[in-house]
């Protein structure tokens, strides 16, 4: 006879099970009794309970059973995919794993905020032994991407710190993963390293929080061989790139001009293919993903894509690292496939709609000559070289912000994976993590190397060495920030708050406060540069921080800001940095901000009363204090 469970039942939604109801549930069939229990309502709590009732509910409720398997898939259906249907698995076992897993997350990302406040956040050096405990649990990856992408899909406008840092641990485990993925590839004979593959790889590392996969552009590029089979077919029924599978090439040069005709026809007639012109230096130009949503591209982007989708018709193409345009190359010698004679071959402008050129009119591209050596064939790693060198000088173009410095690092990191000993770019990222204040001990690593690789460089690197050593010391002693409470006499003309929605009076751009000073604390040469002098109060007034809607911080008078009408929520990254939750009408600051501006909160809500007193009677929230932080981009006074 089955005996009741008479201990302490926990939280869910089952009721103690009586004896006698106990002895009708455990006469069903084990089946029958796995398919209630897979009731949709039934929580793994209660399904804990129901195993502590009796051994039959306990035996069917086994880990490797179906009622643990719903369950596992109930709770975290994006990890099913992870899992072969004719395996095997503990499902108790790997629900528990997951639950250990996702605790240590959530306690690793609360714990940021309070360590890293005050700095540039590196999270590789930020996580620390924090993920050292959780490696030791030897749960797979995925388990931890998955609790992250929880945490950010959670409620929209709460729990912004928390996923403001969630957001960059996983951002550094994903393109952790691609470099390994990458570091692979790169080992592999040069004969079997794709150029989409590699493109996909750079794609992925700059744009890790994006839905990129090898799988998803491979079938894209099918979708385009399958219109221009389509097409070729129309023009020769028999051809034989229309019988034939990937890896082939076509012997007969008259064919092969079939597959470019009809290439040529679908990719830039039909498909409306062309190279960016206009915005040529937007990096999504040389994103595979985004060549083949937007249709447009650089001519390194449209040529991976042009020779991907010639060699799948039997085409061997071949590219060309010729300068400020790269171009691809088509043997006319059917004698020679491999010749080293440039005149031999056809050169092929992707950017151009596939224009195809003598050796000396691609010299007309570029309007100088140039040698033999230009003409030649490269290697995919020297593609990829190219490739990531020109997300390079467009991050070193940027305009100084957080996008620029973000595109500049990753570019680098990819190059230095490619071409692990080149000093000029070492040196480069040694003084960019200098110039961002980020992870010291890595800069002092770099350093040793370039030294080891070329003593020349003993000047640069003892001057950054000097600095960084004193960064660390300057690190273990910090100076506690300073705590600003609106009663404080020299603090009465400060009339705003942190957390406010304002709009700026003569620029017109939306933003939130996340901090301020009395009087201007800006150097002279800034003040003079924004001709803060003709403000009508000058630099004697209150400054703002704030976090402007189009991505910027700015630093902004007091006389030129005043509470928005309609407040909106303001797409910034960094929003989460220092404010937990958006309540309609304003910002709640976390508990960091809150720490530096203790005073601060009750003044915003008192403001957000007054003026926005019919929008704050549904929002039922109740707002309390703030802080302050240090910005880059200080624009309009």
């Amino acid at each position: 006879m089955a005996t009741p469970y008479t201990g302490d039942r926990g939280l869910g939604t089952n009721a103690v099970i009586s004896e006698n109801f106990a002895k009708q549930l455990t006469d069903l069939p084990a089946e029958l009794l796995e398919h209630i229990l897979c009731f949709h309502v039934l929580n793994h709590i209660d399904i804990c309970n129901v195993s502590c009732t009796c051994k039959r509910l306990h035996d069917v409720c086994h880990g490797r059973g179906k009622v643990w398997a719903h369950q596992h898939k109930l709770r975290w259906p994006r990890l099913q995919r992870f899992y072969q249907q004719n395996e095997s698995y503990d499902w108790l076992k790997e629900f528990k794993t997951r639950h250990m897993v996702g605790q240590q997350i959530r306690r690793t990302v609360e714990s940021i905020s309070k360590r890293f406040f005050t700095e540039v956040p590196c999270v590789g050096q930020v996580l620390g032994d924090s993920f050292a405990e959780i490696e030791s649990l030897g749960a797979p990856e995925h388990f931890c991407a998955d609790e992250l992408l929880e945490i950010l899909n959670s409620d929209k406008r709460k729990c912004l710190t928390l996923k403001y840092y969630a957001k960059k641990i996983l951002y550094f485990l994903r393109q952790q993963n691609i470099l390994r993925n990458l570091k692979v590839f790169l080992e592999r004979p040069p004969e079997l390293q794709s150029a989409l593959e590699g493109a996909v790889l750079v794609d992925q590392y700059c744009n890790p929080l994006a839905d990129v996969t090898l799988e998803s552009i491979s079938a894209q590029i099918e979708e385009i061989t399958d219109k221009v089979k389509k097409n070729l077919r129309v023009k020769n029924a028999t051809h034989p790139s229309l019988r034939a599978s990937d890896c082939f090439v076509l012997e007969n040069l008259e064919f092969q001009k079939q597959v470019i005709c009809a290439l040529n026809a679908v990719l830039y007639d039909q498909l409306q293919y062309k190279g960016n012109e206009r915005d040529y230096y937007n990096p999504l130009n040389s994103y595979i993903h985004q060549v083949l949503l937007r249709r447009t591209g650089i001519p390194i982007s449209l040529s991976v894509l042009y020779m991907t989708l010639a060699r799948k018709l039997g085409v061997p193409l071949e590219p060309v690292n010729f300068p400020n345009h790269f171009l691809l190359r088509w043997c006319q010698n059917q004698r020679r496939w491999a010749s080293d004679d440039i005149y031999d071959y056809v050169y092929i402008d992707a950017f151009g709609k596939g224009k195809q050129l003598a050796a000396k009119e691609c010299e007309n591209l570029i309007r100088h000559q140039v040698g033999a050596d230009y003409y030649s064939a490269i290697s995919t790693s020297e593609l990829l070289l190219r490739m990531v060198g020109n997300l390079l000088n467009i991050g070193k173009r940027g305009e100084g912000n957080e996008k620029s410095y973000q595109l500049l690092r990753d570019s680098l990191d990819l190059y230095l994976t490619i071409n692990p000993d080149n000093v000029q770019y070492l040196l480069l990222q040694a003084r960019l993590y200098f110039h961002l204040g980020i992870w010291p001990e890595k800069v002092l690593d770099i350093l040793q190397h370039i030294q080891a690789l070329d003593p020349s460089q003993h000047g640069a690197v003892g001057y950054l060495v000097q600095h960084t050593l004193e960064h660390i010391q300057h690190k273990r002693h910090p100076v506690e920030p300073e705590v600003k409470k609106r009663s404080v006499p020299e603090h009465r003309d400060v009339l705003y708050s942190v957390g406010l929605i304002m709009k700026h009076k003569r620029s017109g751009y939306n933003c939130v406060i996340y901090g301020w000073d009395p009087k201007c604390t800006m150097s002279q040469e800034w003040i003079n540069t924004m001709r803060v002098h003709q403000l009508s109060k000058g630099a004697d007034q209150p400054f703002y921080n704030v976090l402007v809607q189009d991505g910027t911080c700015r630093y902004a008078a007091q006389e030129n800001l005043e509470p928005h009408s309609a407040p909106l929520e303001i797409a910034h990254t960094e929003v989460g940095r220092y404010f937990s939750e958006f309540s309609d009408t304003h910002y709640i600051a976390n508990e960091e901000l809150q720490a530096r501006y203790p005073e601060d909160m009750c003044k915003t809500h008192r403001t957000v009363e007054e003026h926005y007193h019919g929008l704050t009677a549904n929002s039922g929230q109740s707002p309390e204090p703030t802080a302050n932080f240090q910005d880059h981009d200080l624009l309009d006074p």
